[in-house]
């Protein structure tokens, strides 16, 4: 049984005066699960078993008791009418959504001799597909890992997000790693680089302030004029894929106007000589052209960038999303080591914390179950062209089952018509553990109730700042619904695995993923733990790259056959005027959506309304076109219908397709992603979903 641990309840400045709390309610430590830098620190109000109220906790100094508006409805996610209670089992056609109840037994039964009968034949035609619906380690690749390293199954490559900026930056810094977070605040230039910071990273966003307040200078680098570039001094509308061009260009300005630390490049680098002849092949004129903007605008950043200190940057990871991503976040990350920004502690960069932990993932995921054995790898971003492959030497078996958790690949995948057509196989056993009845649940044979955040055990790290945090069960689990792990033991148990690993409990889980006994013992009385790091990481160089310095060139980018220095390289669909499709499309979130979680909550998606595509004033008349139109986006992979919104956001040849909405909630049955293309980026194979031209028409 779950221990459900709870504290007296405390007074809380930032509580919900319009919540109602009774004397005898309890407090529960947890921390939100979802795909975001800010890893907040939670409190549920618990009342006679039922939670009433989510919160930030004010103790833990990255949340400050502040949650968005997303996940401050948390508890209406968990008590949603629409919340799958009880394991569904397929009684229509694929994609119908029809369904009808089964019993846990009888459903788990099934699975695992449907899995047995095609992992006797090849264990590599059964796929998992996952991603961070959960970020936690215990719920997300804790039990699951180890039941499909035991199974033997195809090993998924989790490229859907952020893998081509995370690899560039182990490139160049060694890791996932850079400043605090925290001391940002004091910085006195902050470059603000792909990230709308106001609805997708607030914690950050209240520092950035602080520090506009102390007189720092904000910079938005974006295409898209989004909230963030409202607060900000200045704004970068630049075209998408350019970002490196831009980068290269401050180097330049960097050296002719010698705004260099040379002794920190001689101490703490590599790779200097090289880059320095590549730099200087981009004057501000030629990146003036490519990027779309005014000369004056990048050399007035140069300028700010070589002579401000202490100077940041906070990298996100949308700019990455492009054929040249990777090489982008290479350029960018070289910049704070030109000007010895990371001497400081609120200079450098940021882009991602989560390499400063050190989570014991051999010992959760347990690959050594695999044995002699080396499946193959199915990267997740081509999903849609993998599930129609047949079987060859090449790929091997054709997939003939998937298991899906955490995600929702018919809606967030790219190219979903391709996906949607994967899915529809009448030969693929799908099995979706989820919270609702999303798009790829629809296709699945079997749908099983999922636990939400509230109702489990968990142990999360963060990609946005330094702490640790615990989430304990405030719940018991709503319905019938299970953990995810629970759902893998048992079906470890059925396919006769019976190695002890799979009889470990959560809380065990949860030990196991940390690692320090010392420290769990903290984490169950405060909910948190941080991690032990300089305040200024790289003052002395040490990046923890083989070479100890910040590698300007990559001597294992050139031993892989890829250029060992930062360079700007083109979108694969760069629009012109003259062309069929001659708009570019970014499909940047809707500002109460996070991915595709949270569309089906009732009182958010109101806000949203409906799928709107923005666009720029020049842009719509020629075609036509007014704010509240219906209207077309298509290329030669589909079309998708929305609303058009005339907008002040959109620059000249651009639109943005906001998302991402379920399929289902779209127009004519489809998103965004029905336009976006399965290539890959330069670096870490991932998606190029801001890579994509379009044209618009006016429907009626």
């Amino acid at each position: 049984m779950t221990d459900f641990t709870a504290e007296p309840l405390q007074a809380d400045t930032h509580a919900d005066s319009n919540v109602n709390v009774n004397a005898n309610a309890a407090q529960v430590l947890g921390a939100c699960p979802h795909d975001c830098p800010d890893t907040c620190a939670l409190i549920t109000t618990v009342d006679k078993g039922r939670a009433i109220k989510v919160q930030g906790n004010p103790a833990h100094k990255a949340t400050d008791g502040v949650l968005c508006t997303k996940v401050s409805r948390y508890a209406e996610r968990t008590y949603h009418p629409e919340r799958l209670l009880t394991p569904l089992k397929r009684s229509g056609p694929k994609g119908s959504g029809q369904f009808e109840p089964v019993s846990w037994d009888n459903a788990l039964d099934d699975i695992a001799h449907r899995l047995q009968a095609i992992a006797s034949q090849n264990p590599e035609a059964v796929v998992p597909y996952s991603y961070a619906g959960t970020m936690g380690h215990v719920q997300g690749e804790g039990m699951a890992a180890r039941f499909f390293h035991r199974l033997g199954a195809s090993l998924l490559d989790r490229t859907i997000c952020a893998s081509a900026g995370g690899e560039a930056l182990t490139y160049t810094l060694g890791g996932k790693v850079g400043m605090k977070v925290e001391f940002f605040a004091e910085s006195k230039l902050i470059l603000i680089w792909g990230s709308n910071s106001v609805g997708s990273n607030l914690h950050f966003w209240r520092l950035a302030q602080e520090a506009k307040r102390q007189g720092a200078k904000l910079v938005c680098i974006d295409p898209r004029k989004t909230e963030t570039a409202d607060k900000c001094q200045v704004h970068l509308a630049i075209r998408p894929g350019t970002d490196a061009a831009l980068a290269l260009a401050l180097m330049h300005e960097l050296i002719v106007n010698n705004w260099l630390d040379t002794d920190y490049i001689a101490q703490h680098t590599t790779g200097w000589d090289a880059l320095r002849i590549r730099a200087l092949q981009w004057p501000p004129e030629r990146a003036a052209q490519v990027c779309g903007i005014d000369v004056l605008q990048i050399t007035d950043l140069a300028r700010d960038w070589g002579t401000m200190q202490p100077t940041a940057i906070r990298l996100n990871y949308g700019m990455q999303r492009v054929r040249g991503g990777g090489n982008a976040v290479r350029a960018i990350a070289c910049l704070p080591a030109l000007t010895g920004a990371w001497r400081h502690r609120a200079g450098g960069l940021l882009l991602s914390s989560s390499g400063h932990f050190s989570v014991q993932k051999a010992a959760m995921q347990r690959p050594d179950l695999l044995g002699a054995r080396r499946p193959r790898t199915i990267n997740m971003s081509t999903i849609g062209d993998d599930l129609l492959r047949p079987a060859s030497q090449s790929f091997g078996p054709a997939i003939q089952a998937l298991l899906v958790y955490n995600s929702n690949p018919v809606a967030v995948a790219p190219e979903s018509g391709k996906v949607v057509q994967g899915f529809a196989r009448e030969d693929l056993f799908t099995v979706v553990l989820e919270h609702f009845q999303t798009d790829t649940a629809d296709y699945a044979d079997y749908i099983l109730p999922a636990t939400t955040q509230l109702e489990h055990w968990d142990l999360h790290t963060s990609y946005g700042h330094t702490d640790i945090l615990l989430n304990q069960p405030a719940i018991a689990p709503v319905g019938q619904a299970r953990t995810n792990t629970d759902i893998f033991r048992a079906l470890a148990q059925r396919m006769g695995f019976s190695e002890s690993c799979f009889e470990d409990d959560d809380l065990t889980l949860c030990r196991t993923a940390l690692g320090d006994a010392q420290g769990f013992a903290q984490l169950l009385e405060h909910g948190f733990v941080a991690v032990p790091m300089p305040d200024a990481p790289f003052a002395q160089g040490g990046f923890p790259t083989p070479s100890g310095r910040c590698e300007f060139f990559s001597p294992r980018l050139a031993a892989m056959g890829q250029d060992g220095l930062p360079d700007h390289i083109a979108n694969y669909e760069v629009p012109v005027k003259t062309d069929r499709f001659p708009l570019a499309m970014i499909s940047p979130p809707a500002r109460n959506f996070l991915n595709s979680s949270f569309v089906n909550v009732t009182s958010l998606r109101a806000v949203e309304v409906e799928p709107v595509l923005e666009m720029h004033t020049d842009d719509a008349l020629a075609r036509g076109i007014s704010s509240g139109d219906l209207v077309k986006v298509f290329n030669d992979r589909g079309e998708y219908h929305c609303k058009a919104k005339v907008s002040r956001r959109a620059r000249s040849g651009v639109v943005h397709g906001l998302g991402i909405w379920w399929r289902k909630f779209g127009l004519n049955g489809t998103n965004v992603n029905q336009l976006t293309s399965q290539h890959l980026t330069d670096i870490g194979r991932a998606p190029v979903f801001y890579d994509c031209a379009v044209q618009v028409a006016r429907l009626g």
